[in-house]
């Protein structure tokens, strides 16, 4: 990935943590990482724990930022979800997988955030 997609994808990601600040959402982590992938975000918000992937996109030329994900995506994120949930003994909440879709301009200022229900992930 070059250096400008991971600033891009930062600067996503900086924008969609504000954004659920303001929305009453308690981040529980960022970019959690284990070996089967990388889960962007990791937010409760009453007794309900959601699952973010973020993906940020400067034009429309490859595709919609949501249609990035794919089924090998889906399959790293279940695992990923699946780890965390193990390592952290959260057995009491509702659990929920969401995508949030961002177009900056040119000037990397949101433009567009979308969140989407992600597919049942279970």
């Amino acid at each position: 990935m070059t250096t400008k997609n991971l600033r891009l994808g930062r600067i996503g990601e900086d924008y969609a943590v504000d954004y659920l600040i303001n929305r009453d959402y308690e981040i529980l982590a960022r970019n959690f990482s284990c070996r089967w992938g990388e889960i962007d975000l990791i937010a409760k918000k009453n007794d309900k724990i959601i699952f973010f992937e973020v993906k940020t996109r400067s034009s429309s030329s490859y595709g919609a930022p949501y249609e990035a994900i794919n089924y090998y995506k889906l399959t790293s994120l279940r695992r990923s979800i699946n780890f965390y949930l193990l390592k952290n003994n959260l057995k009491k909440f509702k659990l929920s997988l969401k995508i949030i879709s961002i177009y900056v301009d040119d000037n990397n200022h949101p433009v567009e955030l979308k969140i989407y229900d992600g597919p049942d992930w279970r």
